[in-house]
């Protein structure tokens, strides 16, 4: 096939690799063809809040030389990639979503980008977040909602706080993002707009350079078109790094080895029906029928009550987040001449009140439903769950004081890896997700059957109409 035949728009950057390997694409090609739908669309969709034109395109020339010269990196080169904006890169504006920071130049490269780069991926742009990463419908007050593509007569939640990660993949803007996760901020963009969306382990990807919400709990990932993307981009963020010494403990491992071997014989838990309760009919249904899928696939699957609900697991790392988040912050929510998002004022002031004997307390429950759950779950592979109750809302129906979170919440709380990807679309045409848990450090397990899943369905090819 011809250049001028493909149509880089929704292509996995697996398939993207492949073409830029055999000659069918070339990174100026993709690059231009990105910054071509940015241009098109970002006007109504907001998903960026810079993008480094210029920039990628010099990168793209340089590595189609590099590439053509026989100097190709790896697999990765020459593909554009988009950075939430709480990455820092040294020199450049990283705001954290905040209009208080709109001046804020990054001190420093976080090791996240640093990896991308190394890994040859052009680096186009930063996308918008919830303000301090502190919220999980995506929206913004001051920065600004980005639109979810998947209906463009109602703005729709994007889910965040990664929001403009979420958009800018779905809409074909760029093929890989990074999110990050304290509380569901991969998974619920991801699930709001039909993505592959990796929730990675607690010391599996460095934090340095990344703006902190809850260093207990934040973790880095991927948010792609597919489950192999994903594979492919925390391959090259994974391991440890000295500026961030929790990494140190964890080495490296290949999410490749397993990847393709399939569920057969895998035991995996579901949610109970109490735990049901409040998920929405299309939901549910599509949560069934990717049951029913793992089960011809020869997996295992049955329903088993957890010793807690998800609201208590989600409300320990509410507290942890809210103690932590205050540190950070407090200071800039509490002075109230400072323009900060009145929707996420108080979500960091509630921090204000816990007492140290109380965050102390919530890191001891956190370890004791750890312990919990790690027994309910001694006989399983994994856990199936939706990854939220609903497909995207209206912003008009959205309770700033609620949260989308959960079911991804308890994930934080157990220091758990999850992954979240398609596994449907509701009478009003908007994805749905299934969330694939698995016991920290187990990313590979949850990739397994989530690349199982995806090879027996057509969900994740699937794309909004954007015209």
């Amino acid at each position: 096939m011809t250049q001028s035949a493909l149509n880089p728009t929704f292509m996995t950057v697996h398939a993207l690799s492949a073409a830029i390997s055999d000659g069918s694409l070339t990174s100026t090609g993709v690059v231009e063809h990105c910054l071509r739908q940015i241009a098109a669309h970002d006007g109504k969709l907001h998903a960026f809040v810079e993008v480094y034109w210029e920039e990628a395109r010099l990168a793209a020339q340089a590595a189609d030389q590099a590439i053509q010269s026989g100097h190709r990196l790896g697999p990765l080169h020459g593909i554009p990639i988009a950075l939430k904006d709480i990455i820092d890169m040294e020199g450049r504006i990283t705001t954290g979503g905040s209009k208080v920071w709109e001046n804020r130049r990054s001190p420093t490269t976080a090791t996240v980008a640093q990896r991308l780069i190394g890994a040859g991926m052009i680096i186009i742009g930063k996308t918008h977040s919830v303000e301090f990463a502190m919220g999980g419908w995506g929206t913004n007050t001051h920065m600004g909602t980005p639109w979810n593509p998947w209906d463009m007569e109602t703005h729709r939640t994007p889910g965040g706080s990664s929001a403009g990660s979420g958009v800018a993949v779905a809409a074909g803007m760029v093929p890989a993002a990074i999110g990050t996760d304290t509380g569901g901020s991969v998974r619920l963009p991801a699930s709001f707009c039909g993505l592959a969306g990796l929730k990675t382990t607690v010391g599996r990807i460095s934090l340095h350079g990344i703006l902190p919400l809850s260093t207990t709990l934040d973790t880095p990932g991927p948010m792609t078109r597919s489950v192999e993307d994903a594979a492919m981009i925390y391959d090259v963020l994974q391991g440890p790094d000295p500026l961030w010494p929790p990494t140190l403990a964890h080495g490296t491992h290949d999410p490749f080895s397993s990847l393709r071997r399939g569920v057969k014989g895998l035991r995996l838990a579901a949610i109970s029906a109490t735990e049901r309760a409040g998920v929405d009919g299309p939901t549910l249904a599509a949560f069934d029928a990717a049951q029913a899928t793992l089960r011809d696939l020869g997996a295992t699957v049955t329903e088993v009550e957890m010793p807690r609900p998800f609201t208590a697991f989600a409300a320990i790392a509410g507290r942890i987040i809210g103690a932590e988040g205050y540190r950070f912050v407090g200071a800039l929510t509490d002075d109230p001449k400072l323009p900060v998002d009145p929707n996420v004022r108080p979500r960091i002031q509630l921090g204000r009140d816990i007492k140290a004997h109380e965050y102390l307390d919530a890191l001891a429950e956190q370890q004791a439903a750890k312990a919990e759950y790690a027994e309910a779950m001694m006989d399983f592979d994994a856990l199936l769950l939706p990854s939220t109750e609903t497909p995207a809302i209206p912003l008009s129906q959205v309770d700033e004081g609620g949260t989308p979170a959960r079911f991804t919440r308890a994930g934080n709380c157990l220091e758990l890896c999850a992954l979240s990807l398609p596994n449907g679309l509701s009478p009003e045409g908007l994805p749905t997700s299934l969330q694939i848990a698995c016991m920290g450090h187990e990313e590979a397990m949850a990739l397994r059957i989530g690349w199982a899943y995806e090879q027996a369905t057509d969900w994740h090819r699937q794309h909004p109409a954007l015209d």
